[in-house]
């Protein structure tokens, strides 16, 4: 399996980056850590082999960013208009230096956003905020309402990567065309996170699947058995 280390100068972040890319061609996915979890994360915790086969064969390329948790929503040192706005910093570093990228290496002008626990939210946030850039949501017990890490602070910046608060408005047409699926173990802290944002999808006649898996819990090995089915049905 072909793995590349990339380390650039963010222009939006204003410091070093990394992330890992795994195999050479393609549907490009952008896989996202858990909260605060590094760029080789999804590696090291056995993720990345239990989708092994989808990258050997090329169906897939898996690009793996770090994350800035620690420095935007986690970071309780700082004030939470300024967590938002490092968050807002990380969403131009994606959506200016990263899709780029792997729309010129992969040739497909619309992604897979995917990630478990709080790189969930970051999938759904990115997601539904560039719905005409991406074509699936693989949400693995994820959350989709950030109000709880910013201590009652509400401002632009909050609204607009709060999914919760900005998707029944969005009106968004290729909101429609996504293929989306909120998976989530039956014993999960993110259960009711996920059930009450498949109601709001509901009500806005979106198609998705909640996913509720049985005898599981909000883990790794949950979430190494719900990526791989998740990418068999994508067409």
């Amino acid at each position: 399996m072909i793995e590349n280390y990339l380390k650039w100068h963010s222009p939006n972040l204003g410091k070093e980056f990394e992330m890992l890319v795994f195999g050479d061609k393609g549907f490009p996915m952008l896989l996202f850590p858990t909260s605060m979890g590094r760029y080789y994360e999804s590696k090291d915790f056995g993720l990345i082999d239990a989708i092994r086969w989808f990258i050997e064969e090329g169906r897939i390329k898996v690009y793996c960013p770090d994350s800035i948790d620690a420095e935007s929503w986690y970071c309780t040192d700082i004030s939470p208009a300024q967590r938002a706005f490092n968050h807002h910093c990380y969403d131009k570093l994606l959506r200016e230096e990263i899709l780029p990228r792997m729309e010129d290496e992969t040739g497909y002008q619309r992604i897979v956003a995917a990630g478990c626990s709080f790189g969930g939210y970051h999938a759904a946030n990115f997601a539904f905020r560039y719905p005409d850039k991406v074509s699936y949501l693989l949400s693995l017990s994820g959350i989709f309402d950030i109000k709880g890490r910013v201590d009652g602070h509400y401002d632009d910046n909050v609204y607009y990567h709060n999914p919760m608060d900005f998707m029944p408005g969005n009106q968004h047409e290729d909101l429609w065309r996504m293929g989306i699926v909120l998976g989530v173990a039956d014993n999960d802290v993110c259960r009711h996170s996920n059930e009450q944002f498949s109601r709001l999808l509901t009500e806005k006649k979106m198609a998705h699947w909640l996913d509720v898996r049985p005898h599981t819990s909000h883990d790794w090995p949950a979430w190494r058995e719900m990526l791989p089915h998740y990418l068999s049905l994508i067409k």
